[in-house]
């Protein structure tokens, strides 16, 4: 699988997301700085991992939305390239409207970092296929600005859609609905909270995480 990971000023989980591609795909990906107004040809997935872009400042994500890169990610999503947004990367995402919504401060204004529960809402995803519907996985989070909200009509219609990939199994940060992570339309993009790179090998203490990398190269290895 060609990946690339996008590094914005402040990002601190692309060392781990790229740790993660290399160690399930055996390729390493292309580390894209945010400044680069164009993407490598021939990319399988791109992913904006977690941290502070521009230190969280305006809002999460605001101001990383902007960066020149952007306009090329947009692009490939367009076209049907995978895009992971993860934590910080879920908040790029909302800002840019690539996905609905809003990441606001936790619904206990603190910071929250632990495992969590989560249960698998949507299995037909590629980012999904490889866990069963209704499925409980565990992974960390580590977030400030995680409570993901949205108008009822948007709720509605992503509940109604099928686009919400992963449910938070108890209460975490406020989000409506328990939502921890949801998909475009077309259902190439998934933007999430919690942190599947960090659950991918026995010494993470868990390897629920590593499903989702491998569902993506199952996806991009079957034939047209």
């Amino acid at each position: 699988m060609n990946s690339a990971v996008i590094v914005f000023p402040g990002s601190n989980c692309d060392r781990d997301m790229a740790e993660a591609l290399h160690l399930v795909s055996g390729r390493a990906p292309h580390m894209i700085w945010h400044r680069e107004p164009t993407l490598p040809d021939g990319l399988d997935l791109i992913a904006i991992p977690g941290g502070f872009s521009y230190g969280d400042y305006l809002r999460a994500g605001a101001m990383a939305a902007q960066s020149p890169v952007m306009r090329a990610v947009r692009e490939a999503a367009e076209r049907g390239i995978f895009v992971l947004g993860v934590c910080n990367g879920f908040q790029v995402l909302a800002e840019s409207h690539l996905l609905p919504g809003a990441l606001m401060r936790n619904g206990g204004l603190s910071f929250v970092c632990r495992d969590v529960p989560l249960r698998v809402e949507n299995s037909q995803s590629a980012f999904t296929a490889r866990y069963q519907a209704d499925e409980i996985v565990t992974f960390p989070v580590a977030h400030h600005d995680g409570n993901f909200q949205a108008d009822e009509e948007t709720l509605d219609r992503l509940e109604g859609e099928g686009r919400v990939a992963l449910r938070y199994a108890d209460a975490v940060n406020g989000s409506a609905r328990n939502i921890a992570g949801i998909l475009n339309e077309a259902g190439n993009v998934l933007g999430m909270m919690p942190h599947p790179e960090r659950a991918v090998e026995p010494a993470h203490g868990r390897t629920d995480g590593r499903r989702l990398f491998e569902g993506l190269i199952e996806a991009v290895l079957q034939p047209a």
